[in-house]
């Protein structure tokens, strides 16, 4: 059983030119990119709403957030982008990703604290980074931080 706690699985995506993951427990679905209907008077970084399956799901820009450049993408690739449906203590809320990457296992230990500021984004967004020998550093999101409290309720009141 200690191995299976000395690890986790994250699904991994691209935004900008770095590389985040979030928990897979966290992850409801990877979807493709849909119309979403913007909500006024909307924080700056909700792109708007859009109907999955009957649901209504909010959506995050990410981008806006961190105050990230989107990722090149070429013609060939333009399909790689969608949504992360994320599950945030019971609530579904949308991520915009510029590319999809695969789920990886990353031990516990390998995780290391979050530098103070790491491409623009606040490490109280980040639960660690992890040295990655081919593509330079994996940046774990802890989503139940992205937002706090009054910001998660007012997201989820806009469905």
């Amino acid at each position: 059983m200690a191995a299976i706690d000395s690890q986790c699985q994250l699904v991994t995506f691209q935004l900008g030119d770095e590389l985040y993951g979030v928990d897979i427990m966290d992850v409801k679905e990877i979807v493709r990119i849909q119309a979403v209907r913007p909500i006024p008077n909307a924080p700056y970084y909700v792109e708007g709403i859009f109907n999955l399956r009957k649901e209504i799901i909010p959506v995050i820009n990410l981008h806006k957030r961190f105050r990230l450049k989107k990722a090149e993408i070429d013609e060939s690739n333009e399909f790689d982008g969608g949504f992360i449906i994320l599950n945030i203590d019971g609530n579904k809320i949308g991520i915009i990703i510029d590319r999809i990457a695969r789920v990886v296992s990353v031990n516990r230990e390998d995780v290391k604290a979050p530098p103070q500021m790491l491409s623009g984004i606040g490490t109280e967004y980040i639960s660690g980074v992890i040295r990655q020998e081919d593509s330079g550093y994996l940046i774990m999101l802890d989503i139940r931080r992205l937002f706090s409290g009054k910001e998660l309720q007012k997201i989820i009141e806009m469905k």
